[in-house]
């Protein structure tokens, strides 16, 4: 099997396996990593300091692969529903985070998949698959394998599929025929991610300071989060869409999925996002209450479209693992879920959220106490209790 006949074997069984985009680059050095580290040296990483430990990893595949000579890029998408705004007390999750199950789990064990046809084609072939955690810049070669361009929200962008998906790898040592670069910039003067932004995370165009940005300060942070950034936090409990929901190519990409044929007019138009995958991803073997469940896999679960905050501090450590171990949401673990719940009752000066808050402040986490003792102040400043 030739190079192009192998390329052409992993796309099909990429889509097959609920890829909706696959392209092939050379594993090359990506030509984005001076700007990476700058990006670092300006300290817009803020505490994720495995990115600057494995700093050099990034200028080359070949820390990922020892060998690689080829990427098969992917993108899975994970828009599934519209999200419900919350009410007084409850909470937003982002799209990609509020399905039962990790994305992980689900994507990786479809990437072996993959892996496992590279190995039959030729059985001394070396691949691997990666999502999200391998030190590779993903968006560069996902651009450098046609799949799309960075936006000035620092995403990927696809002209008819938008910007809610997965991205993954598949690395080989095999050579595959490989796709042409997305050279175009389709964001022209369009600022609406840039000025949706309540924390003001993009010191400029094509930018993110993680620093400011509302998914790092819910989910990445670990300390408190900045007084002065609370209030931007509004009702967000773990990540955020604002910077994807207000962007033109998401409107662009729910209205042709819908069949409706619109042109460049709808540049500028703010959008809530697509209401639906073309192909919904399913995964019935998922560890998750979603198990043997007919809903495309990345559908909220049942309580997550928004999520009711009061009774989370309910949870103690096993029972925060019993409920959020497989999800996006244990990243964050306990300490941090509950920190930010604090902040929203804060935000919307929940005052049905009084006793709890103050049970909060005796909680064994720090972190807990803090952020409860901000709310009570935010919510009623006279008769807030002192921790």
């Amino acid at each position: 099997m030739n190079a192009e006949e192998l390329t052409t074997r992993l796309k099909d069984d990429a889509r097959r396996l609920g890829f909706a985009l696959a392209g092939a680059c050379p594993a090359v050095t990506p030509t984005g990593v001076g700007q990476f580290g700058q990006w670092l040296d300006r300290g817009y990483g803020g505490q994720m300091d495995y990115l600057e430990e494995r700093r050099s990893a990034y200028e080359h595949p070949r820390y990922v692969l020892d060998g690689a000579r080829s990427i098969l890029m992917l993108a899975m998408e994970y828009a599934t529903t519209e999200p419900q705004m919350p009410r007084l007390g409850q909470g937003r999750i982002s799209r990609y985070a509020w399905s039962p199950v990790d994305y992980h789990d689900v994507i990786h064990e479809r990437l072996n998949q993959l892996v496992a046809v590279v190995k039959e084609v030729v059985p001394a072939a070396l691949a691997r698959g990666v999502v999200d955690s391998a030190p590779l810049l993903e968006r560069e070669f996902a651009q450098l394998a046609g799949l799309g361009w960075v936006g000035k929200n620092t995403l990927l962008l696809n002209k008819h599929r938008g910007s809610y998906f997965f991205l993954a790898a598949l690395l080989t040592d095999q050579e595959l025929s490989y796709d042409q670069p997305f050279n175009a910039d389709h964001c022209g003067t369009c600022t609406a991610c840039l000025d949706a932004c309540p924390t003001k995370a993009f010191p400029q165009p094509y930018v993110l300071d993680a620093t400011r940005c509302i998914s790092y300060l819910t989910i990445e942070l670990r300390d408190e989060i900045p007084r002065d950034l609370r209030s931007g936090i509004g009702d967000w409990l773990f990540g955020c869409d604002i910077c994807q929901e207000v962007c033109p190519w998401n409107d662009k990409a729910a209205q042709m999925w819908s069949g409706v044929v619109i042109g460049q007019s709808s540049l500028g138009m703010k959008s809530r996002g697509p209401k639906s995958t073309p192909d919904p991803v399913t995964h019935p073997s998922a560890k998750s209450s979603a198990e043997n469940d007919s809903r495309p896999l990345f559908a909220p679960a049942l309580d997550a479209n928004p999520l009711d905050l009061i009774p989370l501090f309910d949870l103690d450590d096993d029972a925060f693992r019993r409920r959020f171990r497989y999800t996006p949401l244990w990243r964050a673990k306990r300490r941090g879920i509950l920190r930010n719940a604090a902040v929203i009752l804060g935000n919307q000066k929940c005052r049905e959220g009084i006793p709890t808050l103050t049970r909060g402040l005796s909680d064994t986490e720090p972190l807990v106490r803090e952020a409860c003792q901000w709310a009570l102040n935010e919510i009623d400043q006279q008769a807030a209790p002192s921790a």
